[in-house]
C-alpha cells in the first residue's frame, strides 16, 4: 500500500473528505519526521515505535576499485512493531 491508497481507505473508512484525510496523513507523517529530527521516539501504542539509530563510523572498501573509504557516521530512522501488531499480523 502506497501513501494514496492509504488516503483512499482512510476515506472510504470514515467517509471523511478525501482533502481533509490527506491533509492528516500528511500531518502525521511531517510531526513524526520532526521528532526523529529532534531526536525523539514516536510510540504509537498498539502498532510500534520509530525512533533513530546510529550507524558508527568506519572504514570500508568501493566494490568497483576495491580501494578502501572512509564511510561516515549516519543516523538511520528504524520502526520496532508492538506485541499486539505482531500478534494481528501472526494470527
Amino acid at each position: 500500500m502506497n501513501k494514496t491508497e492509504l488516503i483512499m481507505c482512510v476515506t472510504e473508512e470514515t467517509k471523511l473528505n478525501k482533502k481533509d484525510v490527506e491533509k492528516a496523513v500528511n500531518t502525521i507523517f511531517s510531526s513524526i519526521q520532526k521528532a526523529l529530527i529532534q531526536n525523539d521516539k514516536v510510540q504509537i501504542i498498539g502498532f510500534g515505535s520509530f525512533e533513530l539509530k546510529t550507524h558508527t563510523a568506519r572504514k570500508g572498501r568501493n566494490p568497483r576499485t576495491g580501494e578502501p573509504i572512509d564511510i561516515s557516521e549516519s543516523k538511520i530512522p528504524s520502526f520496532k512493531a508492538s506485541k499486539s501488531l505482531k500478534s494481528i499480523i501472526n494470527r
